[in-house]
Protein backbone atom coordinates (compact mmCIF):
# COMPACT_ATOMS: atom_id res chain seq x y z
CA UNK A 1 0.00 0.00 0.00
CA UNK A 2 3.21 2.19 1.02
CA UNK A 3 3.91 1.82 -2.65
CA UNK A 4 1.07 2.84 -4.42
CA UNK A 5 0.50 5.83 -2.52
CA UNK A 6 4.22 6.90 -3.38
CA UNK A 7 3.44 6.28 -6.90
CA UNK A 8 0.17 8.09 -6.84
CA UNK A 9 2.30 11.03 -4.84
CA UNK A 10 4.46 10.85 -7.76
CA UNK A 11 1.91 10.72 -10.84
CA UNK A 12 0.15 13.88 -9.52
CA UNK A 13 3.53 15.88 -8.56
CA UNK A 14 4.84 14.66 -12.01
CA UNK A 15 1.24 15.83 -13.61
CA UNK A 16 1.22 19.40 -11.54
CA UNK A 17 4.88 19.90 -12.12
CA UNK A 18 4.04 19.55 -16.16
CA UNK A 19 0.91 21.66 -15.75
CA UNK A 20 3.23 24.64 -14.42
CA UNK A 21 5.89 24.18 -16.76
CA UNK A 22 3.41 24.42 -19.78
CA UNK A 23 2.02 27.28 -18.31
CA UNK A 24 5.37 29.10 -18.22
CA UNK A 25 5.29 28.07 -21.59
CA UNK A 26 2.71 30.04 -22.35
CA UNK A 27 3.97 33.15 -20.67
CA UNK A 28 7.11 32.76 -22.85
CA UNK A 29 5.01 32.53 -26.08
CA UNK A 30 3.00 35.37 -25.14
CA UNK A 31 6.00 37.79 -24.58
CA UNK A 32 7.86 36.36 -27.54
CA UNK A 33 4.48 37.32 -29.63
CA UNK A 34 4.73 40.62 -27.97
CA UNK A 35 8.10 42.13 -29.02
CA UNK A 36 7.67 40.36 -32.85
CA UNK A 37 4.58 42.17 -33.08
CA UNK A 38 5.86 45.40 -31.68
CA UNK A 39 9.20 44.86 -34.14
CA UNK A 40 6.40 45.75 -37.50
CA UNK A 41 5.81 49.00 -35.65
CA UNK A 42 7.07 51.74 -38.64
CA UNK A 43 10.10 53.47 -36.99
CA UNK A 44 9.99 56.29 -39.33
CA UNK A 45 6.63 56.87 -40.21
CA UNK A 46 5.04 59.16 -43.01
CA UNK A 47 2.22 62.02 -41.37
CA UNK A 48 -1.06 62.07 -41.96
CA UNK A 49 -2.41 64.57 -44.48
CA UNK A 50 -5.94 64.18 -45.50
CA UNK A 51 -5.03 64.11 -49.37
CA UNK A 52 -4.05 60.10 -48.39
CA UNK A 53 -7.74 59.52 -48.06
CA UNK A 54 -8.85 62.29 -50.77
CA UNK A 55 -10.52 59.76 -53.34
CA UNK A 56 -12.06 57.44 -50.60
CA UNK A 57 -15.57 57.33 -50.36
CA UNK A 58 -17.20 59.98 -48.15
CA UNK A 59 -18.15 58.32 -45.32
CA UNK A 60 -14.52 56.55 -45.21
CA UNK A 61 -12.97 60.46 -45.83
CA UNK A 62 -14.63 61.36 -42.54
CA UNK A 63 -13.76 58.45 -40.81
CA UNK A 64 -10.11 58.85 -41.50
CA UNK A 65 -11.02 63.03 -40.87
CA UNK A 66 -11.92 62.16 -37.37
CA UNK A 67 -9.99 59.40 -36.07
CA UNK A 68 -6.69 60.73 -37.11
CA UNK A 69 -5.63 64.62 -36.69
CA UNK A 70 -3.29 66.02 -39.58
CA UNK A 71 0.04 65.74 -38.73
CA UNK A 72 -0.10 62.21 -36.29
CA UNK A 73 2.67 59.70 -37.12
CA UNK A 74 0.79 56.84 -38.91
CA UNK A 75 1.24 54.20 -36.24
CA UNK A 76 0.27 51.09 -37.04
CA UNK A 77 0.72 49.26 -33.95
CA UNK A 78 -0.93 49.42 -30.69
CA UNK A 79 -0.82 48.20 -27.23
CA UNK A 80 -4.40 48.70 -25.77
CA UNK A 81 -4.91 47.93 -22.13
CA UNK A 82 -8.87 47.30 -21.39
CA UNK A 83 -11.30 46.51 -18.29
CA UNK A 84 -14.47 45.22 -18.74
CA UNK A 85 -16.65 42.24 -19.00
CA UNK A 86 -16.19 38.91 -20.28
CA UNK A 87 -19.51 36.78 -21.41
CA UNK A 88 -18.65 33.00 -21.70
CA UNK A 89 -22.13 31.54 -21.70
CA UNK A 90 -25.63 32.74 -23.86
CA UNK A 91 -27.70 35.12 -24.64
CA UNK A 92 -30.29 33.94 -22.13
CA UNK A 93 -27.64 33.31 -19.56
CA UNK A 94 -24.61 35.39 -20.19
CA UNK A 95 -22.46 34.38 -17.46
CA UNK A 96 -20.58 37.33 -17.09
CA UNK A 97 -16.74 37.65 -15.22
CA UNK A 98 -14.93 40.85 -14.56
CA UNK A 99 -12.13 41.02 -16.79
CA UNK A 100 -8.95 43.35 -17.78
CA UNK A 101 -6.74 42.63 -20.66
CA UNK A 102 -3.38 43.98 -22.28
CA UNK A 103 -3.81 43.41 -26.41
CA UNK A 104 -1.17 44.42 -29.20
CA UNK A 105 -2.95 44.92 -32.23
CA UNK A 106 -0.69 44.93 -35.37
CA UNK A 107 -2.51 44.65 -39.06
CA UNK A 108 -2.25 42.58 -40.80
CA UNK A 109 0.58 40.74 -38.99
CA UNK A 110 -1.38 39.45 -36.09
CA UNK A 111 -2.65 40.17 -32.42
CA UNK A 112 -2.13 38.65 -29.18
CA UNK A 113 -4.86 39.71 -26.42
CA UNK A 114 -3.90 38.33 -22.79
CA UNK A 115 -6.34 38.58 -19.87
CA UNK A 116 -7.65 37.26 -16.55
CA UNK A 117 -11.19 37.37 -15.65
CA UNK A 118 -12.75 36.59 -12.18
CA UNK A 119 -16.28 35.35 -10.96
CA UNK A 120 -16.81 34.75 -7.20
CA UNK A 121 -14.17 32.27 -6.61
CA UNK A 122 -13.50 31.15 -10.17
CA UNK A 123 -10.73 32.41 -12.71
CA UNK A 124 -10.02 32.20 -16.35
CA UNK A 125 -6.48 33.59 -17.76
CA UNK A 126 -4.44 32.92 -20.99
CA UNK A 127 -4.59 34.45 -23.83
CA UNK A 128 -5.50 34.78 -27.75
CA UNK A 129 -3.69 35.63 -30.85
CA UNK A 130 -3.52 34.89 -34.94
CA UNK A 131 -1.87 31.52 -33.77
CA UNK A 132 -3.85 30.52 -30.64
CA UNK A 133 -6.33 30.43 -28.12
CA UNK A 134 -4.92 28.91 -24.61
CA UNK A 135 -6.83 29.79 -21.33
CA UNK A 136 -6.79 28.29 -18.13
CA UNK A 137 -9.15 27.72 -14.90
CA UNK A 138 -7.79 28.90 -11.68
CA UNK A 139 -4.07 29.22 -13.49
CA UNK A 140 -4.32 25.36 -13.32
CA UNK A 141 -6.29 23.39 -15.66
CA UNK A 142 -6.10 24.01 -18.99
CA UNK A 143 -9.21 24.57 -20.70
CA UNK A 144 -8.60 25.33 -23.70
CA UNK A 145 -6.30 24.94 -26.68
CA UNK A 146 -7.02 26.01 -29.93
CA UNK A 147 -4.93 27.24 -33.10
CA UNK A 148 -2.82 25.82 -36.11
CA UNK A 149 -5.63 25.39 -38.60
CA UNK A 150 -7.35 27.50 -41.77
CA UNK A 151 -10.71 28.05 -39.24
CA UNK A 152 -8.30 29.15 -36.24
CA UNK A 153 -6.66 31.44 -38.75
CA UNK A 154 -9.63 32.69 -40.73
CA UNK A 155 -12.01 33.26 -37.23
CA UNK A 156 -8.66 35.58 -35.91
CA UNK A 157 -8.17 37.47 -39.04
CA UNK A 158 -11.76 38.62 -38.46
CA UNK A 159 -11.40 39.57 -35.02
CA UNK A 160 -8.26 41.51 -36.14
CA UNK A 161 -9.17 43.47 -38.94
CA UNK A 162 -12.54 45.12 -37.35
CA UNK A 163 -10.28 45.81 -34.19
CA UNK A 164 -7.93 47.52 -36.62
CA UNK A 165 -10.96 49.61 -37.23
CA UNK A 166 -11.56 50.45 -33.51
CA UNK A 167 -7.92 51.54 -32.16
CA UNK A 168 -5.37 51.29 -35.74
CA UNK A 169 -6.64 53.49 -38.01
CA UNK A 170 -3.10 54.02 -39.75
CA UNK A 171 -3.03 50.44 -40.44
CA UNK A 172 -6.46 51.01 -42.82
CA UNK A 173 -5.25 53.91 -45.17
CA UNK A 174 -5.39 52.71 -48.89
CA UNK A 175 -3.07 51.03 -50.35
CA UNK A 176 -1.92 47.19 -50.78
CA UNK A 177 -4.25 44.72 -49.13
CA UNK A 178 -6.52 47.77 -48.09
CA UNK A 179 -9.43 48.74 -50.12
CA UNK A 180 -12.01 50.74 -49.54
CA UNK A 181 -15.51 51.25 -51.05
CA UNK A 182 -18.82 52.86 -50.21
CA UNK A 183 -21.75 50.92 -49.07
CA UNK A 184 -24.30 54.13 -48.16
CA UNK A 185 -23.99 57.61 -47.47
CA UNK A 186 -23.06 56.93 -43.70
CA UNK A 187 -21.37 53.41 -44.03
CA UNK A 188 -18.30 52.21 -45.88
CA UNK A 189 -16.64 48.89 -46.44
CA UNK A 190 -13.04 48.20 -45.73
CA UNK A 191 -11.65 44.87 -47.64
CA UNK A 192 -8.31 43.70 -46.05
CA UNK A 193 -6.21 40.77 -47.50
CA UNK A 194 -3.17 39.56 -46.54
CA UNK A 195 -1.60 36.04 -47.24
CA UNK A 196 -4.61 34.19 -48.65
CA UNK A 197 -7.14 35.88 -46.09
CA UNK A 198 -9.36 38.31 -47.03
CA UNK A 199 -12.01 40.38 -44.47
CA UNK A 200 -14.48 42.76 -45.41
CA UNK A 201 -15.84 45.17 -42.52
CA UNK A 202 -18.31 47.68 -42.62
CA UNK A 203 -18.34 50.94 -40.61
CA UNK A 204 -20.90 53.39 -40.15
CA UNK A 205 -20.09 56.67 -39.80
CA UNK A 206 -21.75 59.76 -37.38
CA UNK A 207 -21.86 63.18 -39.42
CA UNK A 208 -18.19 64.29 -38.00
CA UNK A 209 -16.89 60.86 -39.21
CA UNK A 210 -16.79 59.23 -35.63
CA UNK A 211 -17.61 55.50 -36.37
CA UNK A 212 -20.06 54.15 -34.24
CA UNK A 213 -20.79 50.81 -35.46
CA UNK A 214 -18.31 47.93 -37.34
CA UNK A 215 -20.37 44.60 -38.81
CA UNK A 216 -19.04 41.68 -40.54
CA UNK A 217 -18.99 38.45 -41.47
CA UNK A 218 -17.11 36.13 -39.69
CA UNK A 219 -16.00 32.59 -39.69
CA UNK A 220 -16.90 31.18 -36.71
CA UNK A 221 -17.96 27.89 -34.85
CA UNK A 222 -19.91 30.38 -31.69
CA UNK A 223 -23.48 28.34 -33.13
CA UNK A 224 -25.47 25.96 -31.44
CA UNK A 225 -24.19 23.42 -34.53
CA UNK A 226 -20.75 24.12 -33.09
CA UNK A 227 -20.00 24.53 -37.01
CA UNK A 228 -17.78 26.99 -38.70
CA UNK A 229 -19.85 29.17 -40.89
CA UNK A 230 -19.80 32.67 -42.31
CA UNK A 231 -22.00 34.69 -39.48
CA UNK A 232 -22.78 37.92 -38.28
CA UNK A 233 -20.48 39.75 -35.74
CA UNK A 234 -20.05 43.29 -34.59
CA UNK A 235 -20.33 46.04 -32.02
CA UNK A 236 -20.93 49.89 -31.02
CA UNK A 237 -18.38 52.10 -30.27
CA UNK A 238 -18.55 55.12 -28.17
CA UNK A 239 -16.32 57.49 -25.66
CA UNK A 240 -13.97 58.84 -27.85
CA UNK A 241 -10.42 59.94 -26.45
CA UNK A 242 -7.24 61.28 -28.12
CA UNK A 243 -4.07 59.30 -28.08
CA UNK A 244 -1.11 60.72 -29.74
CA UNK A 245 -3.18 62.07 -32.65
CA UNK A 246 -5.26 59.55 -32.97
CA UNK A 247 -9.18 59.75 -31.85
CA UNK A 248 -10.33 56.28 -30.48
CA UNK A 249 -13.26 54.51 -28.93
CA UNK A 250 -12.48 53.58 -25.35
CA UNK A 251 -15.90 52.11 -24.77
CA UNK A 252 -16.83 48.79 -26.89
CA UNK A 253 -19.55 46.31 -27.31
CA UNK A 254 -18.95 43.48 -29.52
CA UNK A 255 -20.57 39.67 -29.96
CA UNK A 256 -21.79 37.48 -32.27
CA UNK A 257 -24.88 37.54 -34.48
CA UNK A 258 -24.86 41.11 -34.55
CA UNK A 259 -27.94 43.43 -35.73
CA UNK A 260 -30.28 40.56 -35.15
CA UNK A 261 -32.27 38.79 -32.41
CA UNK A 262 -29.90 36.64 -31.11
CA UNK A 263 -27.32 39.30 -30.54
CA UNK A 264 -24.80 38.72 -27.53
CA UNK A 265 -22.81 41.13 -26.07
CA UNK A 266 -19.99 38.68 -24.68
CA UNK A 267 -17.19 41.22 -25.16
CA UNK A 268 -17.97 44.47 -23.67
CA UNK A 269 -14.93 46.73 -22.21
CA UNK A 270 -13.53 49.90 -21.31
CA UNK A 271 -9.96 51.09 -22.58
CA UNK A 272 -8.10 53.01 -19.80
CA UNK A 273 -4.85 53.49 -22.26
CA UNK A 274 -3.93 52.81 -25.72
CA UNK A 275 -0.02 53.71 -26.88
CA UNK A 276 1.98 53.12 -29.71
CA UNK A 277 4.98 51.38 -28.87
CA UNK A 278 8.07 51.07 -31.03
CA UNK A 279 10.65 48.65 -31.07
Amino acid sequence: MKKIFLLIVLSISLIVAGLYFLRLSDHRSDRAAMARLISTQPVYPARFNQSMVSDLPAPARRYFQYTIQPGTPLYTVAKISMAGRFGHGTKAEPDYMNMRAEQILALPTGFIWKMYAEKDLMHLSGSDSESWTRFWLMGLIPVARLGGSSDHSHSAFGRYAAEAVFWTPAALLPGPGVQWVSVNENTARVVISHKGLSQRVDVTVAADGRPTKVSFLRWSNANPDKVHRLQPFGGYLSEYRDFSGFRLPTHVEAGNFFDTENYFPFFIVNVMDIDFPTP
